[in-house]
């Protein structure tokens, strides 16, 4: 008895150092892959089976300061998967309606005069088929327009997030903040989380990085955006997705509508409601969503059925560069999937 207990301790202590060593080795890497793109400061979390089993923030906030685990990250339009989730819970209490016309709280000015402001909905903005540009700056006039009719087909707006944004506030009377403090924030305990800038975060965020290493300057938003410049940390966003894969405490119908392929983007891959659907990863479904900004790529995914969930933070335009092998590496055969449909046009 004693010699077969040996044994299993001698077999356990074997299973943990071999386990160990294949941490520190991933830890070498990425530590490695991060030093060789230039990437200051990385935050990682793996969630499986609805826990989170890994969560870690690698690099420095500045050079000889250790990013701790609490380092705040601009996740760039990963924003919007906070703003989708806002309104899917005000669907959900019957306080929004998906297919209302948002003209009756709010048309935007440079589009007052279009028949086709009438016609816009919520549906149409999750979806990415509002037919706005991505930002109106981007244009030759500056002006916000249609370019297509709403519904037609899907084209990524920021610009549509920022509508909405307009239409809930006008109605509720309640900023954006106020209204993902209330339903997500505050209930989550997401206590790092912020839609605005706040002075207190300085000591620990994690400055964006252009391409050579060389630090931005800090946007310091004192209105919330539907479609930006959300601050949080690895742990307070782990915490989101493992809500999201649970359900996010909304019906079955809507939560089966948020993750259905309504609006193609490209083989395989959709728009759902406010997430991006990969509707066939073998046995399973996946949902994700990536953020960028001067200085800042971020990007997440969550697989609902087998409850697992993976995040990247990064304060570097060259974040991208080291996607891959952690998708696949962390994800495995879906995420090999996952990476195939990103690679093809």
């Amino acid at each position: 008895m004693n010699r077969f207990r040996s044994k299993i301790i001698t077999f356990l202590l074997t299973f943990f150092y071999a386990a160990a060593a294949e941490a520190q080795m991933a830890d070498s890497t990425i530590t490695r892959l991060m030093h060789e793109r230039h990437i200051p400061a990385l935050g990682l979390a793996f969630i499986d089976n609805g826990k989170v089993e890994l969560s870690k923030v690698y690099g420095e906030l500045k050079t000889g300061v250790p990013a701790p685990a609490n380092t705040v990250f601009n996740v760039a339009s990963v924003t919007k998967t906070v703003t989708t989730m806002v309104t899917l819970r005000l669907v959900n209490s019957g306080k929004w309606d998906l297919d209302e016309p948002l003209w009756h709280y709010w048309t935007d000015p440079d589009v007052a005069a279009d028949p086709r402001s009438k016609k816009l909905t919520t549906r149409h903005i999750l979806t990415h088929q509002t037919g706005f540009p991505n930002w109106r700056w981007m244009t030759p006039s500056k002006k916000l327009a249609f370019e297509f009719e709403p519904g037609l087909k899907f084209q990524y707006s920021g610009e549509g997030m920022e509508y909405l944004r307009r239409a809930l506030e006008k109605k509720f009377h309640r900023s954006l903040e106020q209204l993902a403090d209330s339903l997500i924030f505050g209930p989550l305990h997401m206590n790092d989380t912020h839609l605005v800038w706040n002075d207190t975060m300085l000591d620990h965020f994690a400055v964006a990085h252009n391409g050579k290493g060389e630090a931005l300057e800090i946007v310091k938003n004192s209105e919330p955006s539907a479609a930006d410049q959300l601050k949080t940390t690895v742990a307070d966003y782990s915490k989101f997705l493992i809500w999201v894969m649970n359900g996010a405490g909304l019906t079955k119908a809507l939560y089966q509508q948020m993750t259905s392929p309504l609006s193609r983007i490209k083989e395989n891959k959709f728009m759902g409601l406010g997430w991006a659907v990969y509707p066939d990863l073998g046995d399973q479904f996946g949902l994700s969503h990536s953020g960028i900004d001067p200085g800042a790529n971020t990007i997440v995914f969550v697989l609902p059925q087998s409850k697992r969930a993976l995040l990247i933070f990064t304060n570097s335009d060259n974040g991208p560069q080291i996607y891959s092998d952690m998708v696949k590496g962390f994800l495995k055969e879906q995420g090999d999937a996952i990476v195939a449909t990103e690679m093809k046009n």
